[in-house]
């Protein structure tokens, strides 16, 4: 087989190689025109640690090695043709699915394209017995719960049509203001619509304690006594819930070294999807966190990420800096769940410490099922889609061999 060589560049015309060159007979107007060619970049270029090619998996788990990928490419029966046309374009930066905004490199599905072929892929768990799938490992638990209010809550459209209520919360353990994300009217929070000393129905209408939708000229909440006594209740079915930490770096600038930012986008794709036979109940509740880096800070996280550059993983990276693999804790979690009249739920993890954490000391929530998050670019039928990168691959290795997530290596969805 004929060794084959990338394109090079025309160092004297500046230029990419087009297609007047496979044309011996060039005449003085056509390579004129060629040398004024301007190169065609993405909207937004970003320079990635290899190409993105539908035909080469970068998650290929074992050779994460750069070189190895392109040998066995070379070496398919796919590629005794050049290459030139088969490799895909970087892509642009696509607009966000969901808020916050989406991980380039993906496109992340509304509820309105075929939802039935991407179902959620859930197992019953058991956190009382060991064999119950929730791993052998009994994280520490905290001994009281915190104490939350949550002070407001607002409509959010998103951008695939659908909506949500955002409710910030606040708390007795730290300063920060955590976050549920609630998809569906069904699920209200007991500290919201609680009423308060002194206060009219217009202010429960600036924050958000009222029934239906808002429109200009309303002057009542219509919360009643026969509302607020139907929140022991809780929902009708078992919600899904994702428990959510923060990440700046995943989330908002377009990282590739972790599937943060892939993740949410998913569990919002997941709970705004109509009932089916693979997605029993709609909508749902992701908690979000600020715990950024697995709670070491966002600081310390960028200088784990200059010690993986130098050679760690994750985990060696966090016991470097002298932090625990992973610092975050899921109190505030349980008792926002509570406040929103949820006790039995279905949670969408592969963590399997985040199922006995989320239950908390008592059981006072109980995770009936958990809902695995198989990476994008795993999936059948997925060609191009999901963060490829050799930072990615190494990262979900280590996560699965050093901190126990429920996710084989070669699992598909």
């Amino acid at each position: 087989m004929s060794e084959l060589h990338p394109p090079q560049w025309h160092s004297s015309e500046h230029r990419y190689p087009s297609a007047h060159d496979a044309s011996p007979h060039l005449n003085a107007h056509d390579a004129e025109e060629q040398a004024d060619e301007v190169p065609k970049l993405p909207p937004f270029y970003s320079p990635r640690p290899i190409p993105v090619s539908r035909q080469i998996s970068e998650l290929d788990l074992n050779s994460l090695g750069i070189s190895e990928h392109h040998s066995h490419h070379a070496a398919s029966p796919a590629s005794s043709q050049p290459t030139v046309g088969t490799e895909s374009p970087l892509p642009g930066l696509v607009s966000p699915a969901f808020t916050p905004p989406s991980t380039p490199g993906i496109s992340t599905p509304s509820s309105r394209v075929a939802p039935e072929s991407r179902p959620a892929k859930s197992v019953p768990v058991d956190s009382t017995i060991d064999e119950g799938g929730c791993g052998s490992k009994k994280p520490k638990l905290l001994q009281k719960l915190p104490e939350v209010n949550c002070v407001v809550r607002a409509r959010i459209p998103t951008t695939t049509g659908t909506e949500m209520f955002l409710h910030l919360y606040q708390n007795n353990e730290d300063n920060k203001e955590h976050l549920a994300i609630v998809f569906g009217d069904q699920i209200r929070s007991k500290s919201l619509d609680a009423v308060r000393p002194g206060e009219t129905e217009m202010d429960r209408l600036i924050r958000g304690a009222y029934v239906g939708r808002l429109y200009p000229g309303r002057t009542s909440s219509n919360v009643t006594e026969e509302k607020l006594s139907s929140h022991s209740e809780g929902p009708e079915k078992t919600p899904l819930v994702r428990i959510h930490s923060e990440c700046y770096t995943g989330e908002t600038v377009w990282s590739a070294r972790c599937d943060c930012g892939e993740q949410l986008d998913e569990a919002a794709r997941l709970m705004s999807l109509p009932p089916s036979a693979g997605n029993p109940t709609t909508g749902g509740i992701i908690i979000y966190l600020r715990q950024e880096g697995r709670g070491i800070g966002l600081s310390e996280k960028l200088k784990a990420y200059n010690l993986q550059d130098l050679g760690s993983d994750t985990v060696e990276a966090n016991l470097l800096l002298r932090h625990p693999a992973d610092a975050r804790s899921y109190g505030l979690a349980t008792s926002m769940l509570l406040d929103l009249g949820v006790k039995d739920i279905r949670l969408l993890t592969n963590n399997p410490d985040k199922v006995r954490a989320v239950e908390g000391p008592n059981r006072e929530i109980v995770v009936k099922e958990r809902v695995a998050m198989i990476p994008l670019a795993w999936r059948k039928g997925n060609l191009g889609g999901g963060i490829r990168s050799v930072e990615i691959g190494g990262y979900l290795k280590t996560k699965i061999e050093k901190m126990g997530h429920m996710l084989q290596m070669n699992e598909e969805g």
